[in-house]
């Protein structure tokens, strides 16, 4: 059964370069509501554990160093429908793959800095919330 609530990340890239206002408009302006957000630094004991199902992969090590290079913007956001709506505002992984009018499209520079993290299920948007957020930081 679809939640109406997904996790997502402005990752570094999308931090450093400044557009945590224009992607967070976007989200807005697209129907999501935001129940959850803070600007915080993740460590790397975190990085590699949030990114745990990655970690036999030959980018792991990339992965970790890149998110946790900088600040990042981590938020919760509802809507009917909301990881298949996010995912489909967010585009593909690549930017050059992606929709035009995308997060990705819009921000993403590789695909490795494409800017912003989206769920891909309603259980990993519960995990990766509760990771993020205490249950008193959600409304």
């Amino acid at each position: 059964m679809a939640t109406n609530r997904t996790f997502t990340m402005l990752k570094p890239d999308a931090v450093e370069n400044g557009h945590i206002g224009t992607i967070l408009e976007k989200i807005s302006a697209s129907g999501f509501k935001i129940v959850a957000m803070k600007l915080t630094q993740i460590t790397k004991a975190d990085a590699e554990e949030f990114y745990a199902v990655h970690n036999e992969r030959p980018f792991f090590g990339e992965l970790v160093e890149f998110m946790t290079r900088g600040p990042i913007v981590a938020a919760i956001l509802e809507k009917e429908n909301a990881v298949s709506d996010f995912r489909t505002l967010i585009g593909a992984t690549n930017p050059a793959d992606a929709a035009d009018g995308t997060i990705r499209k819009l921000y993403a520079t590789s695909m490795g800095e494409n800017a912003v993290h989206g769920s891909d299920s309603d259980d990993n948007a519960a995990m990766e919330g509760a990771f993020h957020f205490a249950g008193r930081e959600m409304f």
